[in-house]
């Protein structure tokens, strides 16, 4: 697989690499990826089991060892990224953030170590990379009571406090030129905007960007999560909350980590009261939310155009190549532009 250069603040967050292996990809495939190289510096073989698990962007498999001196069964998971997003450079620092902060002791799940210490990422036969991770048990979080909200609150502070500490060279910047204007660049030469509504679509879009940026301004970016949703928690009764999924971290400001996991503003405030116990939000912040959140419904829609060749998408969203989708979108973000307003 060609590498992509790695993106810059001016570029959308993904690459254009060829997917036909991608689109491929066999259990056999996976287990012999996996059969190559010792883990945590044991041989284990792969017993059969090989379910594909739920995920758009990437393909994800839990799979079962065997362990070829005890015999002892394990599952874990292995995860093959879609090839042309990121770079093997961006994958690593996504590995080495996950690191970070499980040395700081935050619960967060951390791809496993292949021969050598240190070494996370491998590359298939057919040019895919892919890491392996351990199966951790626990359930999304929902209807958090006050307690718990705030528990997370002072989490996601100590995960920033280690995320300020080194710099993401080559991942890509959260801002309203990535996630807004590059978004809208992209979507407009598609075509796959509905004519009716293109030039509503556009002027929404480049005032939302246009007062987001007054707003980024002097806004400190550090690493993040950058989709620190419910999805993206698991919480285990015993051992409480752990963090999952970083493929889309980024160089953002802090309370993207915030807002998304709590849109409703009581929840916002909780999570909030518990993060300044920690650690404090650069001032402004909280005034970044409508604005941030507009921006991710941009990029979403750039998500899936950029990814409708992808069979699985166009069956997961089939309305989005009809009128009402894209009338429906242009609606929401111009309510959300006033929200920006006011």
């Amino acid at each position: 697989m060609s590498k992509t250069p790695a993106p810059t603040p001016a570029k959308l967050s993904w690459g254009d690499g060829p997917t036909q292996y991608f689109f491929e990809l066999t259990p056999d495939q996976v287990m012999n990826a996996i059969e190559k190289h010792a883990v945590l510096g044991v041989k284990r073989f792969c017993t059969g089991y090989c379910q594909p698990l739920a995920s758009f962007e990437n393909r994800v498999y839990e799979i079962e060892f065997e362990d070829e001196h005890t015999g002892v069964k394990s599952r874990h998971v292995v995860k093959f990224y879609r090839p042309g997003r990121w770079t093997r450079e961006q994958i690593l620092e996504e590995h080495e953030f996950m690191l970070d902060i499980q040395e700081a002791e935050v619960p967060v799940v951390v791809p496993h170590y292949f021969e050598a210490p240190g070494e996370t990422l491998r590359t298939s036969d057919q040019g895919l990379f892919y890491c392996l991770y351990p199966k951790v048990g626990g359930r999304q979080p929902e209807d958090l009571p006050k307690e718990k909200l705030e528990q997370l609150g002072r989490l996601i502070a100590r995960m920033h406090l280690v995320g300020e500490k080194k710099v993401a060279k080559h991942r890509v910047h959260l801002t309203p030129q990535t996630y807004g204007r590059a978004s809208l660049d992209f979507l407009l030469s598609s075509g796959m905007v509905n004519s009716e509504v293109e030039k509503r679509f556009d002027q929404c879009v480049s005032e939302i960007v246009v007062r987001s940026e007054k707003l980024f301004k002097g806004q400190p970016l550090q690493r993040i999560h950058g989709d620190c949703h419910a999805g993206n928690i698991l919480w285990n009764e015993k051992l409480g909350p752990f963090f999952i999924d970083f493929d889309d971290m980024v160089v953002g400001p802090p309370i993207q980590d915030l807002w998304l996991l709590a849109p409703d503003p009581d929840q916002l405030q909780c999570l909030l009261d518990g993060y300044h116990m920690m650690y404090d939000l650069p001032q402004g912040s909280v005034k970044l939310v409508e604005s941030l959140r507009a921006l991710r419904m941009v990029h979403y829609a750039t998500w899936i155009a950029k990814r409708y060749e992808d069979p699985a998408f166009q069956k997961a969203f089939p309305q989005f190549e009809s009128p009402r989708y894209w009338v429906d979108l242009t609606i929401d973000l111009e309510r959300q532009l006033a929200r920006i307003e006011a």
